[in-house]
């Protein structure tokens, strides 16, 4: 099929792409560094330990991974992507390792971590209703689905990911020694009990306070048959009729 030629919204992306990529490379590097000498450095230079390096270290590095996995599942599951979510996926990323971790925004700014899980839930909520439609591979068979059951199924795949997400949290902390969870402050003391589990537990919450947003908004775009959600799903079965 002939590409059609690429929309301002799509170079936005990437710019965006390139800009987000570079901003984990770059610091990857002097991570790097960072830790490797970082016996040569006074600690009360910037406060930070071997450890916080090692945090950020990790998240950049993962960050270099997961901002091609859009990319890897349309070539892998021939379906595209639409912009608007795209760009959304971005500046998450950005927003969650770079100014989050690096920037210390998780710190710095009051709920920080509650509103990147809300905007990540709602995100992850949108693309259930993509799921849905490359689980669906007949021609327009999607749109005979109740629009409950695909705003469930929505719902359940933005919940998953929220949860596999703090699991990952959860196994890097215990093999590294590091502080996704937040089960330490900035300063170093260690919280128990009730407090220790505060952050993670906020986490799910507001991950399914985001994912029950996406998921009826999305079920009332299939009910009217018109609007994000419903688009989304006709815009897979479609192409792969025109295929």
């Amino acid at each position: 099929m002939k590409k059609s030629s690429v929309t301002k919204s799509e170079k936005v992306a990437r710019y965006m792409y390139l800009i987000v990529f570079l901003s984990f490379v770059i610091p990857i590097v002097y991570l790097i560094f960072r830790i490797v000498f970082y016996s040569h450095f006074p600690v009360k230079e910037d406060g930070r330990s071997i450890a916080d390096y090692s945090l950020m270290l990790v998240q950049c590095a993962l960050g270099v991974v997961i901002i091609h996995l859009p990319t890897l599942l349309e070539k892998r599951f021939q379906f595209e992507l639409p912009t608007v979510l795209y760009l959304m996926y971005i500046i998450f990323l950005y927003c969650a390792i770079f100014l989050g971790e690096i920037g210390e925004f998780y710190y710095l700014v009051p709920h920080w971590d509650m509103i990147l899980h809300g905007f990540s839930s709602i995100m992850a909520g949108a693309f259930g209703f993509i799921v849905v439609a490359l689980l669906n591979r007949n021609n327009h068979i999607a749109m005979n689905l109740s629009p409950l059951f695909v705003a469930l199924f929505a719902f359940c795949f933005a919940m998953t990911l929220g949860v596999l997400w703090e699991v990952y949290e959860f196994t890097f902390d215990g093999i590294l020694g590091l502080n996704m969870q937040k089960f330490k402050t900035h300063d170093g003391m260690v919280l128990v009990g009730h407090e220790a589990i505060v952050d993670t537990m906020k986490d799910i919450i507001v991950d399914g306070i985001g994912a029950l947003c996406a998921s009826v908004a999305g079920y009332a775009s299939l009910k009217k048959g018109r609007g994000w959600a419903s688009d989304a799903i006709i815009r897979y079965t479609e192409r792969k009729t025109a295929e």
